[in-house]
């Protein structure tokens, strides 16, 4: 009789032979899948610009919120971004931060347009804030505006 109550209802990501996942899958799950140069830094979902860095991952870019840097203990593990001196973006994933370090937070968690990661008030309200920001931007008043005639 086998245990079949507590099996994955999907596949478990690939791993290597060493039992690390794959570089693929590393990259979906940190997010890593930002529009490549030339491309305009902006995020697909809600057309606002970011901070797009290259990371550790060759070819691969990752969007990151404009203008934030926060405590990176307030920040869950694997959401915290850290920019070297190189310039490239890395995720330190269940790394403990440094007393006092300050870290980035990829966009994906605050679009207003995906569905919310995690429950966060502080970025609740940056969600809210990027909502308003991309209304602003890209909802004109129908009322009032001349004819183009």
């Amino acid at each position: 009789m086998g245990d079949t109550e507590n099996t994955a209802s999907c596949a478990d990501p690939p791993d290597d032979d060493s039992g690390r996942l794959t570089a693929a899958w590393q990259v979906l799950l940190e997010g890593a899948t930002a529009p490549r140069p030339p491309a305009p830094p902006e995020c697909p979902f809600c057309e606002l610009p970011q901070d797009r860095y290259a990371t550790s991952y060759t070819g691969h870019w990752v969007l990151l919120e404009p203008g934030i840097r926060v405590p990176a203990h307030t920040v869950p593990p694997r959401r915290r971004w850290i920019i070297t001196s190189t310039g490239t973006a890395v995720n330190l994933w269940d790394a403990e931060p440094l007393p006092g370090a300050t870290c980035r937070i990829p966009h994906r968690i605050a679009c207003p347009r995906l569905e919310p990661e995690d429950h966060w008030p502080w970025v609740t309200a940056l969600r809210r804030h990027n909502l308003e920001r991309t209304q602003r931007l890209f909802e004109l008043p129908e009322e009032g505006l001349p004819d183009a005639g």
